[in-house]
């Protein structure tokens, strides 16, 4: 019988106008601490961005978006944030903030596989 683990994600989001509270789902992070797995996942149409808010960089935000990553995989490439432990890595993702690049609430589950997860969500939560 295989094991469940617990795991946590966030929708990653595009919010370009803070004070109007709208949003674009780009990504997925998931954290499962039983198998030492921090991954992001994301995505830009850049069409969809244009025609969601015309102001936005998508460059810019491909970059911002690569630091997430660099975080997720943990080490020097990642900064400072890189070289704390991987739930502090988590919890610094996924903290509150009002830019431009946001994080849902914070939800939990359980799963076999952390990888086959973070694609389901990705596909549901994402595409």
């Amino acid at each position: 019988m295989q094991e469940n683990y617990l795991y946590e994600y966030a929708v990653v989001r595009i919010v370009p106008l803070v004070e109007r509270e709208e949003f674009l789902n780009v990504g997925v992070i998931l954290y499962c601490p039983k198998k030492g797995f921090l991954k992001v996942r994301y995505h830009l149409d850049e069409a969809r961005l244009k025609a969601f808010s015309c102001s936005l960089e998508v460059s810019e935000l491909a970059a911002y978006l690569h630091t997430l990553e660099r975080i997720c995989m943990g080490g020097k490439n990642g900064g400072p944030i890189g070289m704390l432990p991987i739930a502090s890595r988590f919890r610094w993702l996924t903290a509150t903030r009002s830019t431009i690049i946001q994080t849902s609430k914070i939800h939990p589950g359980f799963c076999i596989e952390p990888e086959e997860t973070l694609d389901r969500l990705y596909e549901q939560l994402v595409l």
